[in-house]
């Protein structure tokens, strides 16, 4: 197979198995395995589809940009967005109300804090706003088919996780989805605390560190800086 029909097709089954799982496959595999044995198949799944993405993106060729912008304005504004992808994420593990096992009625009374004040899905949108990044930085075919996927995963997740907590979930969703917003609200992510801003940051050198090792190229601030 082609390397860059291989990345197609892993990033459709990592992306198709996510949804179906997560919505219509859910039910059903939950009573023939029960909850445990209904995470394990997801991770395990989950675990091959992306593993297959990242053999795949390595044998796909680099390819040339197919648009202009590859330079150091576009990496600039991708590693502003991935550092802002990395503090939402960060603070997306602490004070989350809409956590599986979190009671509706705690959910109903739940004051948006942190990340949760500029998103109620910080880390669906750390995830597209990484996406966004490398689309920006590095406009090749391999990276739109594997961000793109990203993207879309994250995004279209966020949407149908907000559906169904409103049906499981009724108006104790409601009155949590009123206090939040799906679109990020970034001008109250500087509110987020500053404990959040540092493990975002400490996360986000970190990954763009370790990017060389991982991709072949240097990214964030060791781009220009480099690393020692």
């Amino acid at each position: 197979m082609d390397p860059l029909t291989s990345l197609i097709a892993a990033c459709v089954a990592f992306v198709g198995s996510h949804f179906a799982m997560s919505h219509p496959l859910r039910a059903p595999m939950v009573r023939m395995l029960g909850e445990k044995g209904f995470l394990g198949v997801y991770s395990l799944v989950s675990l091959a589809a992306f593993v297959w993405i990242v053999l795949a993106f390595r044998a796909a060729p680099a390819g040339t940009p197919l648009w202009p912008g590859f330079g150091d304005l576009a990496w600039g504004i991708a590693s502003v967005l991935t550092l802002v992808a990395m503090v939402l994420l960060a603070g997306s593990f602490a004070g989350n109300p809409a956590l599986p096992e979190t009671p509706p009625e705690k959910a109903a009374q739940a004051e948006a804090r942190g990340v949760f004040a500029v998103t109620r899905h910080p880390m669906m949108w750390a995830f597209a706003l990484w996406a966004i990044a490398h689309i920006v930085a590095a406009p090749t075919e391999r990276t739109l088919v594997t961000a793109g996927a990203i993207g879309i995963l994250a995004l279209l997740g966020a949407h149908l996780q907000d559906r169904k907590k409103r049906a499981l979930m009724g108006e104790a969703w409601s009155a949590w989805e009123s206090r939040t917003s799906f679109r990020p609200r970034f001008g109250r992510l500087f509110g987020a605390g500053w404990i959040v801003w540092i493990a975002g940051l400490v996360l986000w050198l970190a990954l763009s560190a370790a990017h060389m090792g991982l991709a072949g190229f240097d990214a964030g601030v060791w781009r220009w800086i480099g690393i020692v």
